[in-house]
């Protein structure tokens, strides 16, 4: 199966989500986020660098459990505004 490329929008929103977990995650480790999220170093490393940037749902809300962060509050941060929409 090949899958399509990403657009730059869904790269750049990648990225995006990628900076408010490691933001979130502030001085803690990447191991034992790592850890409590059920997941390998190197994928939250992928993640937090934006070189991950569809990943898997229940990834990101482990990753999102381990630092605190409200899922609602996670994508409300992520999701560029629509255009000609102002923002609060």
């Amino acid at each position: 199966m090949v899958r399509p490329p990403l657009s730059q929008d869904e790269r750049d929103r990648g990225e995006l989500l990628g900076g408010l977990l490691r933001a979130a995650r502030a001085e803690r480790s990447m191991v034992a986020v790592a850890a409590a999220a059920g997941i390998s170093v190197e994928t939250l490393r992928k993640i937090e660098r934006g070189r991950v940037p569809t990943p898997a749902f229940f990834t990101v809300a482990a990753i999102a459990g381990a630092v605190g962060l409200a899922l609602d509050d996670l994508l409300a941060r992520s999701t560029p505004p629509e255009p000609g929409r102002l923002t609060a």
